[in-house]
């Protein structure tokens, strides 16, 4: 036999070998593929039955959680990956309000099920250590809100180390829930300006006052919310606007201040203030104290703030040519009303000395000469008889004299009593007066180029231009002198007026403003400031007007701010008054 033929034998006999043998009268009912075939199945039916039983449970578990009113809240992709709330920036990007990751101390008295009571420890126990955490908490206050057993939040905003301590207490109805926070890292600079948050009833933040209010869908829109909002205000400026009006307002003890640093040509607010102030980090839903906004809200009567632009409209209407004419500074009988100087600089004064020496007597006359029909038109003109134009909820609505003014009330306003307005009418129509006579409405909100109102013509550009010569004047030889920072080339005017209450006016309480502009030779900002009720104190040589109050206030800011916003002292440089300057004595 070869070897191909013994190969082939083994290989028949391996087969046979392996092949099982079947008992004689038995029929196989599977064979061996089948029955591997068969156990798969099986093995994957368990497993499948496995699987839905799995998901059985979680479904049971899904409709109980539903039915009992703690569904998981569905989250969006937008909500998942987006800022829950908008981003605001000042005009160069600085943060003034954005989201923060926080931790909160929530009570959830369910979460030891029916085992038994909420707490492991007594809730005075739990109270007692809770306080040792966060000092400031009322412990007995805090035990009776634990032994209320009512779900909800026990401290908004904790840091995470006072998480760790209150982990380590074992209580684990006391859950630490991560949030995000409406957060302002600037703390209460510009706080009237952006106001601040509180939780709505979905569980997110809605604006209340300021820019937050205005803003808010814009803030909470997902297509919006991904770019920051800019702001008009610059941070350094509003920075430095707040320390000096702090420091005036602290150094008379004055009840309050107000201040406002405005774009002339674009109306844009580069610094807003109001104080006392609060911080909008700690506001709560109550609402915080001080929230009042005496920049937007407040109305005053400015006092002699306004004779500038009585004597403006004067000249546009052709009442005031010639500068140098002569007007009587005696006292003026209007009924039973004598209308006088607070310090007699004499008999005969012309325009650019009753502006100078503060005069109501010719200002008084100015206004008579011109008519209560033509100067109420002019106020009307510079949006003194509507609340004012900016974006902020807060606006005051001017005290007006209704109907047809009197010959009284017309020569009272024209020296800025009888008509109260807030002092941002005031920054508006300063602007207006010396920018070449265009009057724009403000905002807060940055502004390209091409987004800057056309306004409106109020004053002629011939006016303007005296205007600006004469307000420069004042504070050099005049009540404004406190006001003049060297290189600057600061012009304005001051106003002192008793606040008006109930049976006349309250000859203890004054409000005191300076208006200015600078630099005058070509006019960029303009400056108001309000220092409400001050005292006369050492600071303020014992004096309350305007002159030792609000104007050192700006003395100071404009050299802060100028470099800031541009403008570069500049000794060689100032507004031409050579025409005008024989006018004044001014020695």
């Amino acid at each position: 036999m070869n070897a191909l033929a013994l190969r082939s034998a083994a290989l028949t006999a391996h087969i046979h070998s392996a092949t099982p043998v079947i008992p004689a009268g038995r029929l196989p009912s599977l064979t061996l593929r089948t029955q591997l075939l068969w156990g798969a199945r099986v093995r994957l039916l368990v497993l499948l039955a496995g699987f839905a039983l799995v998901a059985l449970i979680a479904l049971l578990r899904i409709a109980s959680l539903g039915f009992g009113g703690n569904a998981p809240q569905t989250t969006s992709l937008e909500d998942a990956l987006l800022p829950p709330r908008g981003e605001l920036t000042d005009r160069n990007g600085a943060p003034l309000a954005r989201a923060f990751p926080a931790y909160a101390l929530w009570f959830e008295p369910s979460a030891m099920g029916d085992s038994g009571a909420p707490l492991v420890h007594s809730p005075q126990e739990v109270a007692k250590a809770l306080k040792a955490i966060f000092p400031d908490i009322d412990e007995a206050r805090m035990a009776k809100r634990l032994a209320s057993g009512k779900p909800g939040y026990l401290r908004r905003r904790i840091l995470p180390e006072e998480a760790n301590k209150v982990f380590a207490l074992g209580e684990i109805a006391l859950e630490i829930p991560r949030e995000t926070d409406r957060y302002y890292p600037q703390g209460s600079l510009g706080a009237h300006v952006l106001g601040y948050v509180v939780e709505n009833k979905d569980g997110g933040n809605s604006g209340k006052t300021g820019m937050e209010q205005v803003l808010d869908a814009r803030l909470s829109q997902p297509d919006k919310r991904t770019q920051p909002v800019a702001l008009s205000i610059d941070l350094r400026v509003q920075g430095a606007l707040e320390d000096e009006l702090r420091r005036g307002m602290l150094a008379t003890n004055a009840l309050g201040a107000a201040g406002i640093v405005l774009d002339v040509d674009t109306g844009e607010v580069m610094a807003m203030a109001s104080l006392p102030d609060f911080d909008p980090n700690v506001a709560g839903a109550s609402g915080p104290v001080n929230v009042f906004n005496r920049a937007t809200n407040g109305v005053f009567e400015l006092g002699s703030t306004f004779k500038p632009l009585t004597v403006a409209a004067a000249i546009d209407a052709g009442v005031v040519r010639d500068l140098g004419r002569n007007w009587d500074a005696s006292p003026v009988q209007v009924g039973r009303r004598a209308i006088k100087d607070l310090h007699s600089h004499g008999s005969i004064l012309n325009v650019p000395q009753a502006l100078v020496y503060s005069s109501n007597t010719v200002t008084a006359r100015v206004a008579d000469e011109m008519g209560p029909e033509r100067l109420r038109q002019a106020m009307i003109d510079l949006g003194m008889s509507t609340r004012p134009s900016i974006e902020l909820p807060a606006k005051g609505r001017p005290i007006w004299p209704g109907g047809k003014w009197s010959r009284v009330t017309n020569m009272t306003v024209g020296f800025g009593h009888g008509l109260a307005v807030t002092p941002l009418h005031l920054a508006s129509a300063y602007a207006a007066m010396v920018n070449g006579g265009i009057w724009r409405p403000s905002t807060l909100m940055k502004l390209a180029p091409a987004d800057v109102p056309r306004g409106k013509r109020v004053f002629k550009e011939s006016t303007s231009s005296r205007m600006r010569q004469m307000l420069r004047m004042i504070s050099l030889y005049g009540t404004g002198k406190s006001a003049d920072a060297p290189g600057y080339r600061v012009g304005g005017k001051t106003g002192s007026a008793e606040k008006a209450g109930v049976g006349g006016y309250n000859k203890t309480a004054l409000v005191s403003s300076f208006a200015a502009a600078f630099p005058m030779d070509a006019p960029r900002y303009v400056v108001v400031v309000v220092v409400d009720e001050p005292k006369g104190t050492m600071a303020s040589s014992f004096q309350r007007t305007a002159a030792f109050t609000s104007a050192p206030i700006v003395g100071k800011l404009v050299p802060r701010i100028g470099p800031m916003l541009g403008v570069q002292p500049d000794d060689t440089r100032d507004v031409d008054i050579s025409d005008l300057r024989y006018l004044v004595d001014h020695k």
